[in-house]
This record gives structure tokens, sequence and C-alpha cells, in this order.
């Protein structure tokens, strides 16, 4: 094949299916816990290469975002804006985002849904040029293209009782982590001397070496006072910080708790569902560690452009990822650059669908540290085999007309 033709093939791929898919668990329940469903998307080519990606989010919500027919020029479903599209490189998939936030500019949920298609689309261009993604943002930003390892912190929830979080951090580490991020559960529900004793049961259970992170799930909404008490409560323990004490979008409470100086670091942002929502936090909330989802903030290039953020402010940038380990390669591309940025946050107890997710789940190497994968593209593959039992059929029909309908992958 001469250059040209070789050239030409390359512009040639096009878009052909765009497709949404709900997963779930025989059985939901109303723990904090985002594993026991999810909404993968593919997104198919005419050269048979594919790309996948993972939404946090409520999955048939984030579904109807792919096919609702248009009320108007503002409101065009996701699948509607990408088939029959070309992509060739990273220009085309920044391109492309424009196209569908403008597209459905009037959809509440756009970002949040779009991340799966997003993460899709540059695992189906580090796939044509045989690349990973972080290399291909290293590229964009003209930045160091050199991978560094991740200290993985297990991310768990406390147990009902400080006696089950002591048996849950001596379960973590007798596995070997050496981090460990305990949230939710019963934290703040039942006065500050329970919280105390969970934060006091997982030091203990997890020993002095290693660090402990203490996830609060926005239990204070806006008492930054309250979140300013337990936070000198918990210093004591050393986490390494005190995370969402506060609610999402408590801008101010933020700014008025960390003004203050508290002596365990605050960390949000999890809730970030575009750039603005995290800059926000930054700037005006004060954090010291910004915690991004790249399945909620809209995919890979809102995330590296918080991650940007996070360096020109000194502050901490860090994965919020509590999927499986699809979410979690597009979240290691994300930071992997930098070497200041050593923090991952690891899926470690999360559901049999998540488990079951992917071929190849990222391992805690002998050293203890996770590294990205040197393979095209997230370097995961999708197994369809094992997850095809977590695969609820879903149809959507209007009238007589059927606007969505999937039965397998």
């Amino acid at each position: 094949m001469t250059n040209n033709r070789k050239e030409l093939w390359l512009t040639l791929m096009k878009i052909v299916a765009v497709d949404p898919f709900y997963l779930r668990m025989p059985d939901i329940t109303t723990a904090a816990d985002g594993t026991q469903d999810t909404l993968l998307v593919r997104v198919r080519t005419d050269t048979g290469l594919e790309g996948w990606g993972e939404c946090d989010a409520s999955p048939l919500v984030s579904l109807a975002v792919y096919c609702c027919p248009m009320s108007h020029g503002n409101i065009i479903n996701i699948r509607t804006s990408l088939i029959g599209e070309t992509l060739e490189g990273p220009d085309d998939a920044l391109r492309l985002s424009e196209k569908v936030l403008r597209n459905g500019l009037d959809i509440q949920q756009i970002q949040h849904a779009y991340s799966g298609a997003e993460i899709a689309l540059w695992d189906l261009v580090g796939q044509r040029l045989g690349k990973p993604i972080y290399r291909l943002l290293a590229e964009m930003s003209e930045t160091s293209d050199i991978a560094h390892p991740k200290l993985p912190y297990a991310s768990v929830l406390f147990g009902d009782t400080p006696e089950d979080t002591y048996q849950i951090a001596v379960g973590l580490r007798e596995r070997g982590y050496r981090a460990a991020k305990f949230g939710w559960g019963p934290m703040g529900k039942f006065g500050a001397a329970n919280d105390i004793a969970l934060v006091e049961a997982a030091r203990s259970g997890m020993g002095l070496e290693a660090q402990i992170m203490i996830d609060a799930g926005v239990v204070w909404g806006n008492d930054h006072e309250t979140a300013y008490q337990r936070a000198e409560a918990f210093a004591q323990f050393s986490p390494t910080w005190l995370e969402e004490p506060l609610a999402p979008d408590a801008i101010d409470a933020y700014g008025a708790l960390t003004q203050r100086n508290p002596s365990v670091p605050i960390a949000a942002g999890e809730g970030s569902d575009t750039y603005r929502t995290a800059e926000d936090l930054i700037v005006h909330g004060g954090v010291q560690f910004v915690q991004i989802d790249a399945g909620r903030i809209g995919g890979i290039m809102p995330s590296f452009q918080v991650r940007q953020l996070a360096e020109q402010h000194g502050i901490q940038y860090v994965n919020h990822t509590f999927k499986s380990h699809l979410s979690l390669a597009a979240a290691l591309h994300v930071f992997a650059t930098n070497p200041d940025f050593d923090l991952l946050e690891y899926p470690a107890a999360g559901s049999e669908l998540s488990q079951r997710l992917v071929t190849e789940p990222f391992p805690v190497k002998s050293d203890g540290m996770v590294r990205v994968r040197e393979l095209p593209g997230l370097g995961v593959r999708v197994d369809t085999a094992a997850i095809r039992d977590y695969l609820a059929p879903v149809r959507i029909e209007v009238g007589t007309d059927t606007i969505f309908a999937v039965q397998d992958f």
C-alpha cells in the first residue's frame, strides 16, 4: 500500500454504531455501591475496530440520552450526533465532543451520559494510531510521555460497626494494600463518638505505616462547622484526607471550611459533571485534593483539563473510580505522566459484575504499585462472554416506533 493510499485509508474510519448496554446485578440494594449496575458504551467503525467506555451514572437515565427522539435543535441524542462521522485522531475526538454537547445543549444529563462514548472514541483513536491514550494526551499538551507508577488505595465502604471496619482493614492489610479509603456507611449518622471510633478502627486495622483516607459521603451537607470539628478529631489518626464532608455544590461552605485550614486536608470533586464545576471547587472551594471521575465529567479530555488546572494551582489530582477496571483504565491514562500525582483509587471490593467486566484487570505489582499498560487505546478488553448474564435487555417504544432495542452484545 502506498503512503498516499494508506493516508486515505486512515481518513475513512467511519462510525457505524453507538451501542449503550445496561448491565446489573440480580439484586440492587441501597448500599452506596456504584458497582451494582453500569452503562457500557461501544462505538463501532466500518474498519472493524470498536472502542468501549463506561458511565458512572444511573444507567437507564443515561441510556435515554443516546436514543431520545429529537425535540428541537438543542435536543439531539448522542447516537444521532456520532453515527456517520469520521474519526482519524485526537482532533476528531475533540470535534465530535463539541458537536455532541452542542446538539444536546438542553439535555441536562448530556455530559454525564456522554462520558462513556467519549472514552470509547479515545479508545478507538489510540487503537487506530497504535498508541496508548496517555501518549496521545502528552503529544497534544506537549508534555512528557513517560508514565509513572501509582500507589493504589483500596476503596471500600465502612463496616456497619467499628469492629466490622477493623476486620475489613485487617483483610486489606493482609492482601498487601499500603493505603485504603473507607467511606459512607454509618459515617456521620450516629454522632461524633461513633465517627471517631470508625476512623480509629480503620487506622488500627491498617497499621501505622499505611495511608488511610476517610470519605464522609457528603453527610454534613452545608454544615462546615461540623466538618471542621470532625477533621480536627480525626487528625490524631493521621488520615491523608477527609473526603466529601459537604455536598458537591456547597462551594461557599467548602471555602469556609478550607479557609480555617483544618488539620486534615480536604478532598472532593467526584460529583463534578463538568469542567466548570470542578474549577469552582478548586478556585473557590479551596480543596487540596480534587477527585475526578472520567465516567461522570464527560470523559477523558475534561478530566485531563482538570488535571492541568490542579497542576496550575499546586494541588493534588486523584481519580475517582468506584466502578470496574474499564473505568480504571480511563482514569489512569489521564494522569499517568505526572509523577507527583501518585495516588490511585483502586476498586477493591466491587460486585461480581465489576470484577468480571474486563479480561485482564490491572494487577497490583510486587512493589505494591499499579501501572498503565503500554497498549493501544485504553489497553483493556471487555469480556462480553463473562458479563453476558448481567446484560438487561432494553426496548423503548414510542407509539408504534421502536427507538431503541438491545438483546445481546
